[in-house]
């Protein structure tokens, strides 16, 4: 039986090869020629590290969503991912260990790669490949790691300098802290260790400029924040500030001022009077009438569908023309799915209370365009038309259950008896088509659910 031989040379992306291991450093093609740090060849050519670094697994797993110019060379064929223990066939392919293994217990006696039969399914370790594969995620990995040394030390600076620094000095430190922040996540536990969630938060107050106010937030809402920090922000002075900057912001701001509320809120202590206040509400509908900034819309939904969850808010959203508008939001049929859900579960909680149903059967655009998104995008979305369909045909029957059956709201409500929707969801359709029915004959009715002939 022919010994599987090693390769003499390793082809790489772009036709070049590796010829062997010293070539490969020499040659830079680990990532920068000499001394980069990683492995180096010891005196009897073998490779000495030159610290104790995480094991080959756990660097991948740091590093391979952040690199793009892995060698194709190092990647499994099987999985696309960098190998950690590669093997190789008699017919030369190299792959994961477990991947290759896994192929065989399927019962394949083939190459993945080629799909040529194989006599022996015997694999051979590719160490100068595995070598290959450590040396330079190796040499990445204590890159990375001086690089979030030096940003991490720079950020602590930065803090410093916040704690004296005023005016244009101030509005600079906090846009490259800013940087910072979102461009290396590690960082952020280093600005809250060193108390800068608490600097930063002291910041936010009734005499902020906007432009200090609105880089504080920005850096505030990429944090991990404590219930102690969350109790803080949710002082009225540096709310109504959130609410100015919502208000008067640029779109960025304006979203992040919804992703700070929207985080205040998921913390026990909220309370429903933070989100009391119309100037916020306002804000958020102009924020969602404002189609220019679709990742705006998005934002200022999410929030309101979060602040339509307290009772409490609900009769305020109505009064400042809550329901209209986001009737005239879900006509647009070219929405997506995540403007449609929030916007229909809005108006779904607002039905619940006497002045948002009456708001709601008011509003001419409610009843067809409930009708139409019925089994149109989610179950969810069905669910909440449904919800509001039954709410104002209950409501005025006469009227309301006339305009839904000539919108088609029969069709549907069949439809909805024939899916697979949850037995509560089919329960109230049925009921609903029997409410609607009452004022036809069952031919005119029938007529109106366009059924065909062996329907009937």
């Amino acid at each position: 039986m022919p010994q599987y031989q090693q390769h003499a040379s390793w082809k790489l992306e772009g036709g070049g090869q590796i010829m062997d291991l010293e070539t490969a450093v020499k040659d830079g093609i680990l990532g920068g020629g000499g001394g980069g740090g990683g492995l180096l060849p010891g005196k009897d050519a073998t490779l000495v590290p030159v610290a104790e670094k995480p094991n080959l697994r756990n660097m991948i797993e740091e590093l391979y969503s952040e690199v793009e110019d892995v060698p194709s060379v190092f990647i499994c064929p099987i999985s696309l991912e960098p190998m950690v223990d590669p093997v190789t066939l008699i017919t030369g392919q190299t792959y994961e260990r477990a991947n290759i293994l896994k192929w065989f217990s399927m019962g394949h006696l083939t190459c993945p790669t080629t799909m040529q039969e194989l006599w022996d399914d015997a694999v051979t370790p590719n160490r100068t490949l595995c070598q290959l594969i450590n040396a330079w995620f190796s040499q990445r990995y204590l890159q990375m790691k001086k690089r979030s040394e030096n940003v991490q030390g720079r950020a602590t600076e930065l803090i410093q300098t916040l704690k004296k620094a005023k005016g244009q000095a101030r509005v600079q430190a906090l846009k490259e802290l800013h940087k910072i922040v979102v461009a290396h996540a590690p960082v952020n536990t280093s600005v809250v260790d060193f108390a800068g969630v608490t600097l930063l938060s002291s910041l936010l107050g009734p005499f902020t400029s906007h432009a200090v106010g609105s880089e504080v937030i920005a850096i505030i809402v990429n944090l991990t924040l404590d219930s102690d920090t969350k109790a803080n922000l949710m002082q009225p002075a540096k709310i109504s500030l959130v609410v100015d900057l919502l208000n008067e912001g640029t779109i960025d701001t304006k979203i992040n001022c919804t992703r700070l509320i929207e985080m205040l809120m998921w913390e026990r202590s909220f309370r429903s009077e933070v989100v009391s206040s119309l100037s916020l509400l306002v804000a958020l509908l102009r924020l969602v009438k404002d189609k220019r900034h679709p990742n705006g819309v998005a934002a200022g939904l999410s929030l309101l569908k979060d602040i339509g969850s307290h009772e409490q808010v609900r009769s305020l959203m109505v009064s400042i023309g809550a329901v209209p508008q986001l009737a005239e939001l879900l006509s647009n049929s070219k929405w997506e799915l995540k403007f449609i859900q929030p916007a229909l579960q809005i108006l779904d909680d607002l039905s619940t209370i006497p002045d948002g149903l009456l708001a709601l059967k008011d509003c001419h655009q409610i009843i067809p365009t409930a009708v139409r998104l019925l089994m149109h995008a989610s179950e969810a979305c069905t669910h909440h038309a449904l919800s509001i369909l039954w709410a104002v045909c209950k409501l005025a029957l006469d009227e309301c259950a006339f305009l839904a059956v000539e919108a088609g709201l029969a069709a549907k409500l069949l439809l909805v008896l024939q899916s697979g929707c949850n037995p509560e969801m089919k329960q109230r359709a049925a009921e609903l088509l029997k409410l609607c029915s009452h004022n036809y004959s069952p031919t005119v009715f029938i007529s109106k659910c366009k059924l065909t002939r062996t329907m009937q």
